[in-house]
């Protein structure tokens, strides 16, 4: 059976198109899926989940009122492995929550390509840009800037879907870092996922579901497994347009 279901994160709506397994009659179990032929195809699969849930968490929590920062060391406070670069960032967070319980915040670190030392990322809500250079004091304040109310992907204006900014972010990662991809706080937002319906007709890219209501197609694509998402955009007129509609489960938060 084919099923879709519509993934709401700020100004950006996914539609998943996806194959769901169906019973083997009279054996209580279902058809087995392809498997991956190796464990790194497994491990990228897992990864690439993982991309996609922090862009969603990105475009859920923050809007052209958040700051993106870039943050230098200099001499004196250099860092050469990750764990004097968190001994660093670390304490700096810190006193950024002490100004704002509240601030909502992803963070990024690793080695600039030019440079070749170590560099930090943020987004963040709640926080002033004067408060960010008082409390840096470890280095340069090379960035700082609110987040763009028109992102282009491949010459087509995608409005406020920081998803190219997401993945930067969380393509920083070394395994020398850890487990962790980045660090953010607890009350990041989580996207509004509706019930999954089942599908009545044959989608492609050249036949994609009907946008909602206000949003429009920038994207589609199609993996070797069948599985199809679909990416709308909301447009700026579409801001007083009428609550969606439909069977969801909201997270606040």
């Amino acid at each position: 059976m084919r099923a879709k279901r519509r993934i709401f994160a700020g100004s950006v709506c996914e539609q998943e198109v996806y194959t769901v397994p169906e019973r083997v009659k009279d054996a209580g179990r279902y058809e087995p899926r392809p498997r991956f032929s190796s464990k790194e195809e497994y491990e990228e699969f897992k990864r690439q989940i993982a991309r996609r849930n922090f862009a969603r968490k990105v475009n859920a929590t923050f809007s052209p009122q958040s700051l993106y920062i870039t943050l230098t060391l200099d001499r004196e406070n250099e860092a050469h492995t990750y764990e004097e670069a968190d001994a660093i960032i670390n304490p700096f967070w810190r006193r950024l929550r002490r100004l704002n319980p509240d601030m909502q915040a992803v963070l990024s670190k690793g080695f600039g390509k030019r440079t070749s030392r170590i560099h930090f990322h943020m987004i963040v809500n709640g926080i002033t840009e004067e408060q960010i250079r008082e409390k840096w004091n470890a280095g340069k304040v090379a960035r700082i800037e609110h987040l763009r109310e028109h992102n282009y992907y491949n010459g087509v204006d995608h409005g406020q879907d920081y998803t190219g900014l997401a993945n930067y972010l969380f393509d920083h990662w070394e395994p020398e870092q850890g487990a962790r991809h980045y660090k953010g706080t607890r009350n990041l937002c989580e996207p509004e996922v509706e019930e999954a319906t089942e599908v009545k007709r044959t989608y492609s890219e050249s036949k994609p579901p009907k946008p909602p209501k206000g949003y429009k197609l920038v994207s589609a694509k199609i993996t070797p497994y069948g599985y199809m998402i679909f990416k709308y955009v909301k447009g700026e007129e579409d801001e007083t347009a009428p609550p969606r509609s439909g069977r969801k489960r909201v997270l606040k938060c």
